[in-house]
């Protein structure tokens, strides 16, 4: 028997096999590339599972969760006028319209805010008027509970507090500062470092730099917690002039993206290189920029992306599966990067990290 004709009977015997059995998109899907990979090799494999197989493979997801309404998921931000913010909307919007609601409380009202900063300032003012803070640990609590009773999920991202929320999905926050403070230790043994956080009390931070704490103190590295702002302007203005007041300083280091970027500016600025170090949280392009350059020693990729794009898959899973799948803690990480493995960050240009709005990788 010739190769083809051993070919052709072994695909007339699994054909009739299937033939019992009712016909599906995944068994068509099957059988297409059965043929390809036994009747044509790799080359009509390839062709025949990218075009006729792939095409059954998007006709099936009907098969898979069954015909679906439209659903409505809403998300509330702490902030959305810093790139790792944007790029966790990014990825929720791939898969469902994003909104964002700046609120201590519940968002009545929600709505995406594309001038967040007059947002913000007015909400900042609201605050100051009425003593409120947004990193009280139970302001979401009683809106949580209501929501669930009401059949809503709710999930937390970037930011966590025992709220009764379902899952949280993000990084370990204490643990990454915790590792943050063994990298500084093994960068800068012995002296005074500043340890720069945004806003002191933020769920999103505060872990961190008490992480960091936890592994510093009692050491023989002096520390010093300074409050930079919210505001990246803000930001870059405090690091200059914290170290201009303190320039025996060994290092400058952040658990946040602004003041982050604000270290490896001051130290260009300062010309510091070689003799301040600096590190902290986040990537974006000009830390990104001051990371390759050398003038920061680490920054902490936490995936924002991932942020905002799997509370969307586990949302629509959990309703898909009327409640019986989908809800699941994810940490999404830690990665060091410094100035050798932070050039693909600088030479790819992608969604993903926060350096492209298309699609794709190019």
């Amino acid at each position: 028997m010739s190769e083809n004709d051993l070919g052709n009977d072994v695909i007339e015997r699994l054909e009739w096999h299937d033939s019992k059995r009712d016909e599906t998109p995944h068994s068509k899907a099957r059988a297409i590339s059965r043929r390809a990979a036994l009747g044509g090799g790799a080359a009509a494999f390839g062709a025949l599972m990218l075009g006729q197989a792939g095409q059954a493979f998007a006709a099936s997801d009907a098969s898979i969760f069954g015909a679906q309404k439209k659903y409505h998921f809403v998300f509330v931000n702490h902030v959305t006028t810093n790139p790792s913010s944007r790029r966790r909307s990014t990825a929720s919007r791939t898969r469902a319209r994003c909104w964002a609601a700046h609120r201590s409380g519940p968002a009545r009202r929600p709505a995406w805010c594309p001038d967040g900063d007059s947002v913000q300032q007015r909400d900042h003012r609201r605050r100051r008027r009425h003593r409120l803070r947004d990193d009280r640990p139970k302001a979401f609590t009683a809106p949580t509970a209501a929501a669930l009773k009401k059949g809503i999920p709710v999930l937390s991202y970037n930011a966590d507090e025992p709220n009764g929320r379902l899952a949280y999905i993000g990084q370990d926050l204490f643990v990454s500062g915790q590792q943050m403070g063994m990298k500084i230790k093994s960068l800068v043994p012995s002296g005074d470092i500043a340890l720069f956080i945004a806003t002191p009390g933020q769920a999103n931070i505060q872990p961190r730099i008490d992480g960091a704490i936890s592994v510093l103190k009692g050491g023989s590295l002096t520390y010093k917690v300074v409050t930079s702002g919210a505001a990246v302007p803000q930001e870059l203005t405090t690091v200059e002039s914290f170290w201009t007041g303190h320039t025996t300083y060994k290092g400058l280091f952040a658990v946040d993206g602004g003041t982050t970027q604000s270290i490896g500016q001051t130290i260009q600025k300062y010309k510091l290189k070689g003799k301040v170090v600096g590190g902290g949280y986040d990537l974006t392009p000009i830390t990104q920029q001051q990371l390759a350059a050398g003038n920061m020693a680490f920054t902490i990729d936490q995936q924002p992306y991932l942020q905002g794009f799997l509370p969307v898959v586990e949302m629509f899973l959990y309703q898909a599966s009327k409640h019986l799948s989908g809800i699941a803690d994810v940490d999404t990480g830690l990665k060091f990067l410094d100035q050798q493995t932070v050039a693909p960050y600088n030479s790819t240009k992608s969604r993903y990290e926060g350096t492209a709005t298309t699609a794709g990788v190019s």
